[in-house]
C-alpha cells in the first residue's frame, strides 16, 4: 500500500484526489495546506483523514510515502523542497517550477537524498500517447519530419487571476505551452533550433505564443499557446511515411487516427478511465516498488531538458518572473 499526501487543496488536488480512488495499493492519508479551513475542507470533502495546516506539518508525518504538490507553479519549488526535506517521494505538478535553476535544485535535492522525484507530466504516462511513441517507433509514419501542437484558452481572466498575474508565474507559456512543448520533446527530444514570439499582455506575461523549433535531422514543429481565444487543442505528429492526428485534447486524447500512406485511416481507441491523472499515481508506485527514484517514462533529464526550452522562450519573448 502506498500511502499519499496531497500539498493544496484547489481544482487540481481535488482531481488527483478523486483518480487516486482508480489506483490499486494507493491509499490518501493526508491533505496539507497553508490554513487549517482549507485543509479541514477538502479532507472532509475527499474523505481524507488527516488534514494539516502547513506544508511542513504535512511532509513531516511518518505514515507518508508519497505527497503530491498541486499548488499554483510559483510555489512548486518551495513546496516541494519542504517534501523532499521530509523525505518524501514527490510527484510535483508541471510546469516542476518557474525556471531551470530552481529545477536543478529539486532534482539535485532529490538525487542527493536519495528519494523519488518526478514531474507531473501525464501526458508521458498516459496509455494512448505511450501507444503512439510505440507506433513511430515501429516506423508506423517513417521518420518525424513536423510536429504540430497548439492549446489556447478564451479567457477573458481579470488582472488578477494567476494566469495574468506575474507573482503566480502567468501567461500562456508555462501553464499551456508546457504540453506541445512537451509533446515535441518527446517525439523528438531537445529541439537544436528555437525561435519564438509573442504578444505580453500589462503585467508584462506572455498571453499569445508562437514556437517553431528545429531539429538538425530536418524535423520542425510548429506550437502555439495562448489566452486569448480558444484554439482546437489538437496535434499532428507527421512522418515521411504517415501522420498521426490527437483529437482535443491531445494530451488526454480520447483516441489517435493513425494515417498510413496508401491505406484506410485507422482509428485507435484509448479506452482510458477516470480523469487521467491516475496513470502518473501507477508509474510513482511501480517506481517505488521498485526501488527507483526517478520514472524512466518521465525522467529527471526530460523535465530539465523542457525546462532549458521554457527558458530560452522566455528570453526570447521577454518574459521573466525574477
Amino acid at each position: 500500500m502506498t500511502r499519499w499526501g496531497i500539498l493544496a487543496t484547489g481544482h487540481i488536488a481535488a482531481c488527483f484526489a478523486a483518480d487516486l480512488r482508480l489506483v490499486p495499493g494507493a491509499e490518501l492519508v493526508a491533505v496539507g495546506s497553508r490554513t487549517r479551513e482549507s485543509a479541514e475542507k477538502f479532507a472532509q470533502q475527499h474523505d481524507v483523514p488527516r488534514a494539516y495546516a502547513s506544508w511542513a506539518e504535512l511532509a513531516a508525518d511518518p505514515d507518508l510515502d508519497a505527497i503530491y504538490v498541486a499548488t499554483p507553479h510559483a510555489a512548486h519549488h518551495e513546496a516541494a523542497l519542504a517534501c523532499l526535506a521530509g523525505g518524501k517521494a514527490v510527484l510535483v505538478e508541471k510546469p516542476c517550477t518557474l525556471d531551470l535553476p530552481t529545477t536543478t535544485e529539486l532534482v539535485e535535492t532529490a538525487r542527493a537524498r536519495g528519494v523519488f522525484f518526478m514531474e507531473a507530466m501525464w501526458m508521458r504516462t498516459n496509455p494512448l500517447i505511450l501507444r503512439v511513441l510505440e507506433l513511430i517507433s515501429d516506423g508506423a509514419i517513417g521518420d518525424v519530419t513536423h510536429v504540430r501542437a497548439d492549446f489556447g484558452v478564451a479567457g477573458p481572466f481579470p488582472p488578477e487571476h494567476r494566469m495574468r498575474n506575474r507573482a503566480l508565474g502567468g501567461g500562456s507559456l508555462l501553464d499551456l505551452g508546457v504540453y506541445p512543448l512537451s509533446l515535441a520533446h518527446l517525439v523528438l527530444g531537445p529541439p537544436q533550433h528555437v525561435q519564438a514570439w509573442a504578444r505580453l499582455s500589462p503585467e508584462a506575461v506572455d498571453e499569445n505564443t508562437g514556437i517553431v523549433l528545429g531539429w538538425d535531422s530536418g524535423a520542425v514543429a510548429t506550437l502555439s499557446c495562448g489566452m486569448v481565444g480558444a484554439t482546437a487543442i489538437t496535434a499532428s505528429i507527421t512522418g515521411t511515411a504517415g501522420r498521426i492526428d490527437l483529437p482535443e485534447p491531445f494530451f488526454r486524447p480520447g483516441s489517435a487516427v493513425l494515417h498510413r500512406l496508401d491505406a484506410e485511416p485507422e482509428t485507435i481507441p484509448a479506452d482510458l478511465t477516470g480523469g487521467g491523472y491516475q496513470y502518473e499515481a501507477i508509474e510513482v508506485q511501480r517506481c517505488l516498488a521498485a526501488g527507483l527514484t526517478e520514472s524512466p517514462l518521465v525522467p529527471h533529464a526530460a523535465t530539465l531538458e523542457v525546462m532549458t526550452l521554457i527558458d530560452d522562450i522566455k528570453a526570447r519573448i521577454g518574459v521573466s518572473y525574477g
